[in-house]
């Protein structure tokens, strides 16, 4: 049996995550099926191992390859407790945006990034959820990390360059994005982002700002956490 049939791409983790808590950081299933996914050897060939550690330290590796502590991190949001855009989402019905939540807390919406807090500045997760140019958009995440490769400046050019040793196990961007199975996400030749709103080049907030936007953006972001359930399914 292969480790990818003990993952099923219709758990929700809200399902084991104590009240109140973040299924990031407290849903066992969500623990089980990071390390069953990634614990997978690079590009390259060179063996990643099992990632594992205790609780606290959610992932660790330590080998030839480096000291690498990741966590968690969801990539797509529904932005329902955001109060900004709460008259916008009051406007979609419950079940739709039930809908919404369900496929936001499937295994196709959650990666691993670096963990640790460096010279005591933001991690990656926590930059891109607060910068005011991204608010969580894992797409315009996706093209700093592309620009990153590349050599080119973005937003998060600081953020991403203090773990130089964590994207250089990728390669370069088509390392990185097969490697977290994100192909849906960018044009075939790798070259392009395919965002879930037009993309702005960093000069607007980067959240709906109208119901239709809103629409755009959940029917774009849910088809990509379904594209990459079924590729973690195949």
């Amino acid at each position: 049996m292969s480790q990818h049939t003990e993952i099923d791409v219709a758990f929700d983790f809200r399902s084991d995550t104590p009240a109140g808590k973040d299924a990031d950081a407290d849903s066992p299933t969500l623990r089980r099926y990071h390390q069953i996914l990634w614990s997978k050897p690079l590009s390259d060939g060179r063996a990643l191992g099992r990632l594992g550690g205790p609780p606290a330290r959610y992932f660790s590796h330590n080998s030839d390859l480096g000291d690498f502590y990741l966590t968690s991190d969801s990539i797509v949001h529904t932005y329902d407790y955001w109060e900004r855009l709460s008259p916008i989402i009051a406007e979609i019905g419950p079940e739709d945006r039930e809908a919404f939540k369900h496929i936001a807390n499937t295994v196709g919406a959650y990666i691993l990034f670096p963990g640790n807090a460096i010279d005591g500045k933001r991690t990656i997760n926590g930059a891109r959820g607060l910068h005011p140019k991204i608010n969580d958009r894992f797409d315009v995440t996706l093209e700093c990390i592309r620009r990153r490769y590349l050599g080119e400046d973005s937003v998060l050019a600081e953020t991403l360059d203090l773990y130089p040793d964590f994207f250089d196990l990728f390669g370069d961007f088509r390392g990185y994005t097969d490697f977290f199975l994100l192909q849906d996400l960018v044009t075939d030749d790798y070259s392009t982002v395919r965002f879930f709103l037009p993309f702005d080049n960093f000069e607007g907030s980067g959240l709906p700002k109208t119901l239709d936007e809103y629409k755009s953006y959940r029917e774009r972001a849910t088809a990509f956490v379904e594209a990459r359930n079924a590729r973690i399914a195949a």
